[in-house]
């Protein structure tokens, strides 16, 4: 019987189990090996670490870990949870394992526009994100394939950085194909753009099932609805990381700072549960 059982070992769930650690809680870690960011070679904007490799930043994350001896870390995929008046179960490869709370930071998936050549370049010279990656095309032009309202305000959030912002309906672009220092962007007219990178508007999904097998509420973003210490509509279940928001965010903050005081937060209060009156 664990205290916590915390399922994502990405930032927000790495930051939970060291917080549970400190506080000499028995946690354990579920780790896939699944991860959002797995094709992205550098991640930005995170003090201390700008530029860290994101596979090197959870294998710093896990090395402190081993401190701590009331933390378990198990490579390892779930199957399904469950709740009940005493905490939760979860199913690893037919293992039933139990806790008095589940931290979820299994995080998002995303689904890219069907652009030919598109995928090939996610997480190198295409992101969705100018905060992590929009310096790295600094003096350069770039484009932003989105059809949305938020076109308009990502071309201003990236003028100032790129030398040219190029906006174009991801309906008319009709391959993507690598260059030198670069990217050619094929319309449906047969002419080509020439940029150093390209921002885009994923449809993001939860990565796992299990918040929806716990019955948790959602938000109309699709992520999970939390309270701002990651507590979901279930007792005993929260979540975090960009899986989750709560109802003053106007949606998932997608960076890494904001996933690992996601996953503190998450901690913290189960920690402040655990050692209330009883």
């Amino acid at each position: 019987m664990y205290e916590a059982i915390i399922i994502g070992a990405g930032p927000a769930g790495l930051q939970a189990a060291l917080t549970l650690g400190r506080m000499h809680r028995r946690t354990l870690l579920l780790d896939s090996g699944e991860y959002r960011n797995a094709t992205v070679d550098h991640a930005h904007n995170l003090l201390g670490n700008d530029g860290v490799a994101p596979a090197d930043l959870r294998a710093r994350g896990r090395e402190e870990l081993a401190a701590y001896a009331t933390v378990e870390i198990r490579d390892a995929a779930v199957s399904s949870v469950a709740a009940d008046p005493d905490g939760v179960r979860v199913d690893v490869d037919g293992e039933i394992l139990r806790a008095e709370y589940l931290v979820l930071a299994t995080g998002l998936a995303d689904d890219l526009p069907p652009i030919p050549g598109l995928a090939e370049h996610w997480g190198h010279r295409v992101a969705n994100c100018p905060f992590c990656h929009g310096h790295e095309f600094a003096g350069r032009p770039v484009a932003v394939l989105n059809a949305s309202p938020h076109a308009a305000k990502l071309r201003g959030m990236l003028e100032p950085v790129a030398s040219e912002v190029v906006v174009l309906d991801p309906a008319h672009v009709v391959r993507v194909d690598g260059r030198e220092n670069g990217l050619r962007l094929t319309l449906d007219d047969r002419q080509t753009v020439d940029v150093a990178g390209a921002f885009v508007a994923p449809v993001s999904r939860q990565r796992a099932p299990f918040a929806e097998q716990l019955g948790v509420a959602f938000q109309e973003s699709g992520a999970v609805r939390v309270d701002p210490f990651g507590r979901t509509s279930v007792e005993r279940i929260l979540a975090a990381g960009d899986m989750a928001h709560p109802d003053h965010f106007p949606g998932p903050m997608a960076t890494l700072a904001a996933a690992i005081a996601a996953g503190q937060l998450a901690a913290v209060a189960i920690v402040q549960e655990l050692a209330a009156p009883r």
